[in-house]
C-alpha cells in the first residue's frame, strides 16, 4: 500500500488533470462542446438508446440530457426515431454526420496527444494507458459507486475504450 503522502500527491496531480481536459477541449469545433461530444461518443460505444438511457450514462438530470440531445439534434449528427417497443418512446441514433464529426475529433485529438507527448517513449505512453485503465477499473463505474460504496460492493463498468476524452 501506498504512504498516505504518495495519495495526497496523486489528488493533487489528479486534480490538475482538469487543465489537460480543458486544453483537449479547446480542439473541439465551436459547435460542438464537449458535452456535444460525450453525447456522440456514447451513442458511438453503446449504440442507439432511449433518452434515459443517456442520461444515465451521462450521470446527469433528463431535462440537462434533453437540451444536449436538441444541441446535437439540430446539428444532424443524431436523429429521433420511435422506438418499436414503445411507440410513445424515441431511440437516439447517431447520424453517418455524426459518425463523420467523431472520426474527425478522433484525428484532432490523435495528433494533439502526438504533440505535446512528442519527447515520450512509447513504453511511456503504453505504461500511462495502463496505469489510467487501472485506476479507472479500481473505481469501478463512478456513477453508482456511492450507492454500493458501503456494502463494499462495486458495479460492473462498461467498455473504457473511447475515441474522444469527452467520454
Amino acid at each position: 500500500m501506498a504512504a498516505h503522502s504518495q495519495y495526497e500527491e496523486l489528488a493533487r496531480q489528479l486534480s490538475a488533470i482538469g487543465a489537460v481536459k480543458r486544453e483537449m477541449g479547446r480542439m473541439l469545433p465551436q459547435d460542438c462542446p464537449p458535452a456535444s461530444a460525450g453525447v456522440l461518443t456514447l451513442l458511438d460505444r453503446h449504440g442507439e438508446m432511449r433518452m434515459s438511457q443517456l442520461a444515465e450514462l451521462l450521470a446527469i438530470d433528463m431535462s440537462v440530457t434533453s437540451r444536449h440531445v436538441a444541441h446535437v439534434c439540430e446539428r444532424g449528427w443524431i436523429e429521433r426515431k420511435p422506438d418499436p417497443a414503445d411507440k410513445r418512446s424515441r431511440l437516439l441514433r447517431l447520424t453517418p454526420s455524426g459518425q463523420e464529426l467523431l472520426e474527425e475529433l478522433a484525428e484532432r485529438y490523435t495528433a494533439a496527444l502526438a504533440r505535446y507527448l512528442d519527447d515520450w517513449t512509447d513504453s511511456d505512453v503504453g505504461h500511462l494507458i495502463e496505469l489510467l485503465a487501472r485506476l479507472r477499473t479500481s473505481f469501478g463505474d463512478c456513477r453508482t459507486r456511492g450507492a454500493h460504496h458501503d456494502s463494499g460492493t462495486r458495479a460492473s463498468h462498461h467498455d473504457s475504450t473511447t475515441r474522444t476524452p469527452a467520454g
